[in-house]
């Protein structure tokens, strides 16, 4: 089993001594650690018997961690702030189903000191293809109002040096560096899959839109530590912000169609479908309308996918509860069943013998039906069915 465990960590090379990085993610019951860590979050607060106690929210690249420090707090609290790196020694315990570290030691490490790729996830998509397939993606427009915009955006050597690492949030979906760029062209090939299923939709407008609509985001997020909202992003917000930006590239080309710059505008602000959502407008275009539900849709399948994933080491087939969400899901475990694992015999069961087709001309005995099968009544009535072959 500690080999399975070792395999599974990052082993770095610091001078002659080979170091076992310890992830978060592989992080057991009763361990004993010490390990490096980025702070997430920061929290005093009060136990019932008003002793104040500190919560620290531990994360590398491959998830976080909740971190108790139960003594000595005011003077524990001074040596760090969020984003700083930690070495903690700490015993890990399952607490109301989850894991979490009761810190008995720590001290704040420098930068230099920590290897940075350890600790912000990434996707794991190679973000040099994807510019390409952005590149590509682009070239496909016909619309010259169209390309010209999008080769503002994205011939800009600073914003797609922000727009290529961005992640897509902080905490829904695709929350990693290289996620912004991963759903964005999620979407857009979403729109090449729709747009032949329905005549007259603008595919040009669409995958404006899908490249676009979260562009807001590389403004709105800060993402070389631990990922957070700007100033900007608190007080304006992407959508806000990707107007903006969307007006002022407009301006910068000379006789860009009003309507036009009108039309992308409307995706940007209505995106997100509904108020309660954080949309300054509802989608009042067939275009706007589908890039709601297909922002909706990959943002929705990567939120879920992750956290079944980060639930893979738990017991059972249920996660535990997503509150964005507001659900437990079901883990398929059937093709994770390995031969080293868990003997075959208890991954795959027998298929129950099938019935053997009678010869031609023999009569199947009568099958017995549910006491209250609407199909009985129609039987019984053929005239109101027309055809009984629907069913």
């Amino acid at each position: 089993m500690q080999e399975a465990r070792i395999i599974q960590n990052k082993i770095e090379l610091q001078g002659s001594q080979l170091v076992l990085k310890l992830f978060v993610k592989n992080i057991k019951d009763r361990d004993q650690i010490k390990e490096v860590f980025l702070v997430k979050e920061k929290i005093t607060a009060m136990a019932k018997n008003g002793k104040p106690y500190l919560t620290i929210r531990l994360m590398d690249k491959s998830g976080d961690i909740d971190a108790k420090v139960w003594d000595n707090i005011e003077e524990v609290s001074a040596r760090f702030e969020k984003n700083d790196f930690l070495e903690v020694t700490a015993k890990a315990s399952t607490y109301l189903g989850k894991m979490q570290l009761v810190i008995s030691e720590l001290r704040k490490m420098p930068e230099e000191d920590v290897d940075l790729g350890n600790f912000l996830p990434e996707t794991e998509r190679d973000i040099n293809i994807m510019q390409d397939e952005l590149a590509t993606l682009i070239a496909t427009v016909s619309n010259r109002w169209l390309k010209e915009l999008l080769d503002g955006f994205f011939m800009d050597p600073e914003l797609i040096a922000l727009y290529r690492i961005a992640p897509a949030a902080k905490g829904m979906h695709h929350v990693y560096l290289g996620g912004l760029l991963e759903h964005s062209l999620a979407v857009a090939s979403l729109v090449d899959a729709i747009v032949p299923l329905y005549n007259g939709l603008n595919r040009d407008l669409l995958i404006t839109g899908a490249l676009l609509h979260d562009v807001g985001k590389v403004r709105e997020m800060l993402f070389t530590r631990a990922f957070d909202y700007s100033d900007e992003g608190k007080l304006i917000g992407h959508i806000t912000i990707g107007v903006e930006m969307i007006h002022e590239r407009t301006c910068l080309i000379p006789g860009f169609p009003t309507e036009l710059a009108m039309q992308i505008k409307h995706l940007i602000l209505s995106h997100h479908g509904q108020y309660e959502f954080g949309s300054p407008k509802r989608p009042k275009t067939i275009e706007a309308t589908i890039l709601n539900y297909l922002d909706d849709l990959d943002s929705k399948i990567n939120g879920i996918r992750t956290h079944i994933r980060k639930e893979g080491e738990l017991q059972g087939n249920w996660t535990s509860y997503h509150r964005l969400y507001d659900r437990y899901f079901y883990i398929d475990r059937s093709e994770e069943c390995l031969p080293e694992e868990m003997p075959a015999e208890t991954c795959l069961q027998p298929l129950p013998e099938q019935p053997k087709l009678k010869p031609a001309g023999e009569t199947a005995p009568e099958r017995k039906s549910f006491h209250n099968s609407p199909f009985e009544k129609l039987k019984a009535e053929p005239s109101k069915t027309g055809n009984l072959d629907l069913f």
